[in-house]
Formats: structure tokens, C-alpha cells, sequence
């Protein structure tokens, strides 16, 4: 893994680092025969990548340069970059370059950071695991002789970072595609407030519960490509919140339910380390939370605004697709018009309600997810796939449908499994969140 992103900027600055010899190192991992670039990048490293590079020292020797100069940053396959073939992990988009960049890899390009290439991704997001029979799947760092899932949909992101072939990444989150894969590979991963990124330039998911998001090695690292994206020019200062006095929400309906044992473990070491430094936590059931299954039937809103923007390419190309999320995807045909009305509605309602219930306190806590990641291998019988990926997505999702900021921070013990710790917050309360998700992960990190 490189440096978080203030350390490799500090080089950039000082001199001790140029951005050829940066991007250089991430490309000899990619090109590693014998570690995971094929199946991070399956295209390749960007055309563009070097001439950024180049450019970025020759301007930072002329005394410019951007918050994110020189910094190589990778691209999950969903977002146009200008130039580039948008394929979203799949065999059935054209195969036409895009002619601009998404809004938010925009942003980041003005910014100067280096597009190092495009992520392997679950085909268009669908799942929580990463896999991709269309173009392999990135094993996860962790006992990586067991060839375990990287968590999904943002798998190739993650791993990504994890191996050095990026120093951060950028990724959607509809269902905790940013923080799963974070929390599985050990990382941090965040979920801004949908509303804080444009969605313009990324294929789409589901309109009601997209999000642009990041993951990175740490969460001051998140809020500063947070922070660009949303549109600041420099990255806002995120000063860690003290933890003393900090009220902290525990639910204890949904989230805690079928933990595994390495899971339960890392989450008390946390909680118990959170407490000792001063923070309050007190064990809650929230009313609405009680709801969100009544919103989920047959897909709930995210299948049927995928059938509404597949419905088109699957009469063409269903054969081309994975079986697994092309099924998922057609659960939405079973919407009718005003059940979709009527499921906006109640999770507008839902949405309130919990902005409310969590007025009382400063953030959630909880498990990212209840179990450490599994092997690819166990997960080829449908029933386990499908068990699996529910599991995967039920805690990180809440954040989605109630449309809440929320960051995956590691919990877990050095050599052991990753864990994630997720925080939630409430609606466009994101940098108060990633303060205090800053000073949770100094608490809580692997030691």
C-alpha cells in the first residue's frame, strides 16, 4: 500500500517524489505477473496516465499545482473519463470512448490528480461480493491463497489500494459498494450524502440510492477526495473530533444479527477501546428502521430503476450478461407503476423519521459487515451466492435507503481477517462525520 495522500502530496511538494516515479511504481505492480493487475485493470493501464504524469512535474517545476497533483488515483469502470471506454464491468455497453468525463472524475482532474486506470467492478454494481465472470475477480488481499472475495461492486477499487497499484480510488455506493469492499480488504471506504456528488458521466444503478464515493488507507484520505468531488477547490480542513463525551448510537435491531466470531470480537475490542476514550454509547432500536424491509420487496426501488434503464439492453444482449445480475435486474419488472410511487413515498417518510431519531446523538456504530470475507469458491452454488450477498449488503445499505453520509473504518487486529467499523450519520452531515470518523479510526485501527 503507498502513503495516505498527505504524505505523498508532502513528497510531491518537498521534492523527495515526482509524479513519473510515482505512477511508475503503480504500474510495475499492475504489470506484476504474479499479483492481481490483470483482474484489478482489465484494460490496461490508461493511455493518458504517463503524458499526466510528465505534465503534472513539468507544471509543478513552473510553481503549479493542484491539491491533488501527481497523486494516482484509479477509476472504477462505471465513470466516463474523457477518452476512455465506459464498459461497467460488462460485454453489452458500446464500446464508443467518452467524450468528456463524468462531473466528478472532472473535478478531480482539475485538481491534478493522475487517472491511473479503470477498476474491475461487479457488472453494473449489482452486487455486494465483486465478482465478474466477464472479467475475472480480484482476490483479496488477506490469504490471498484462498483467493477470497474483495467485496463488491467496487472490488477492483479496493484492491486497487491495497496493493499499491493506486494511492486511492473512486467508486459508487448504492448499497455499500465503497465500504463492503473497504471494510473486507482493510481499508477505509466512505458513502458521502447522495445529494453532495453530480451523478453525471456514471452509468447508472439506482437514481433514488446512488452515490459517488472513495476508498483509500485512510479516512482523512477519503475526505479530502470527498471534498474535491463535491466541488471545493482545495480539500476542506477535517480536524479529528475529541471522542470524549461523543454519542454514539448502538442499534440493536438489524446489524448485530449473524456475526461471526472474528467479527464479534473486533467490533468489542472497538467499542470497549471507544469507551475507555471517553465516548458514550448507548444501545438503541430505531422505529423506522423497522420499515425499510416494506421498501425492499422484489428489489424495492434499486431493481426497478435498473429494469427501467436495462430494459433496452437486455432485449438485445440478455445472453451477454452475468445470469446472476441480469436476475437481479429483472426482479424490477414485477414494479408496477404504483407500487414504485408508493415506495418513493414511504422511503421519503422513512427518511425524515430517521433524521429525527438521530438527532440525539453524534453517529451510529456498528459492524460494517457481519462476517470476514469468504472464499470465491464457496460462493459458486446459487443458494450461497445469494445468502451471502444479502448479508453483505443488509447493515451498509440502511445508510442508502435513509440516505445518510457513512464511512468504513478497520477494526481489526494486525494479521488477523479485516473488519470493518461503520459510522453513520445523518443527512448532509458528512464533514462532522468523517471528524469523527477520524478520530474513531486513531482509536479503533489495526495496532
Amino acid at each position: 500500500m503507498l502513503p495516505a495522500l498527505g504524505s505523498l502530496r508532502a513528497q510531491l511538494a518537498d521534492g523527495r517524489l515526482d509524479a513519473a516515479s510515482l505512477l511508475a511504481s503503480c504500474v510495475e505492480r499492475i504489470g506484476d505477473d504474479s499479483g492481481e493487475g490483470k483482474r484489478v485493470f482489465p484494460h490496461g493501464v490508461s493511455a493518458a496516465a504517463t503524458a499526466q504524469a510528465t505534465a503534472s512535474d513539468a507544471l509543478r517545476r513552473q510553481g503549479v499545482a493542484g491539491p491533488l497533483s501527481g497523486i494516482p488515483v484509479s477509476v472504477k469502470d462505471l465513470f466516463d473519463v474523457q477518452g476512455e471506454i465506459t464498459r461497467a464491468g460488462s460485454r453489452v455497453l458500446s464500446e464508443q470512448a467518452a467524450t468528456r468525463d463524468a462531473v466528478a472524475i472532472g473535478r478531480l482532474r482539475a485538481a491534478g490528480a493522475v487517472f491511473v486506470g479503470r477498476t474491475n467492478m461487479t457488472e453494473f454494481a449489482y452486487s455486494g461480493l465483486g465478482i465478474n465472470p466477464q472479467y475475472g475477480t480480484p482476490a483479496n488481499p488477506f490469504d490471498r491463497d484462498a483467493a477470497r472475495i474483495p467485496g463488491g461492486s467496487s472490488s477492483g477499487a479496493a484492491v486497487s489500494v491495497t496493493d499499491g497499484m493506486a494511492a486511492a480510488a473512486i467508486g459508487s455506493d448504492t448499497g455499500g459498494s465503497c465500504r463492503i469492499p473497504a471494510a473486507l480488504c482493510g481499508l477505509a471506504g466512505f458513502k458521502p450524502t447522495a445529494a453532495r456528488i453530480p451523478l453525471e458521466g456514471a452509468v447508472p444503478l439506482s437514481s433514488s440510492y446512488d452515490s459517488i464515493g472513495s476508498i483509500a488507507p485512510g479516512v482523512a484520505c477519503c475526505a479530502a477526495l470527498d471534498s474535491i468531488m463535491a466541488g471545493d477547490t482545495e480539500p476542506a480542513a477535517i480536524l479529528p473530533l475529541p471522542l470524549s463525551g461523543l454519542r454514539l448510537a448502538l442499534p440493536t435491531h438489524i446489524v448485530l444479527d449473524d456475526m461471526d466470531a472474528h467479527v464479534v470480537a473486533a467490533f468489542e475490542r472497538a467499542i470497549a477501546r471507544l469507551t475507555a476514550a471517553g465516548a458514550i454509547v448507548r444501545e438503541v432500536s430505531f422505529d423506522s428502521w423497522r420499515h425499510l424491509a416494506a421498501i425492499g420487496q422484489h428489489g424495492g426501488l434499486v431493481a426497478a430503476e435498473a429494469w427501467a434503464w436495462h430494459v433496452g439492453l437486455i432485449k438485445r444482449h440478455a445472453d451477454e450478461y452475468d445470469p446472476r445480475v441480469i436476475a437481479r435486474i429483472r426482479l424490477g419488472s414485477e414494479h408496477s407503476t404504483a407500487e414504485y410511487l408508493r415506495n418513493r413515498a414511504l422511503r421519503a417518510q422513512l427518511c425524515r423519521q430517521a433524521d429525527e431519531e438521530l438527532r440525539p446523538f453524534d453517529t451510529i456504530v456498528c459492524p460494517t459487515v457481519p462476517i470476514v470475507a469468504p472464499r470465491i469458491a464457496d460462493l459458486d452454488e446459487e443458494a450461497a451466492y445469494t445468502s451471502t450477498n444479502r448479508l453483505l449488503l443488509r447493515n451498509p445499505s440502511i445508510a442508502n435507503m435513509l440516505d445518510l453520509c457513512s464511512v468504513s473504518i478497520p477494526c481489526h487486529a494486525n494479521g488477523d481477517a479485516p473488519v470493518g467499523l461503520m459510522l453513520m450519520g445523518r443527512h448532509m452531515n458528512d464533514r462532522q462525520l468523517l471528524a469523527i470518523g477520524i478520530g474513531v479510526e486513531a482509536v479503533v485501527r489495526p495496532q
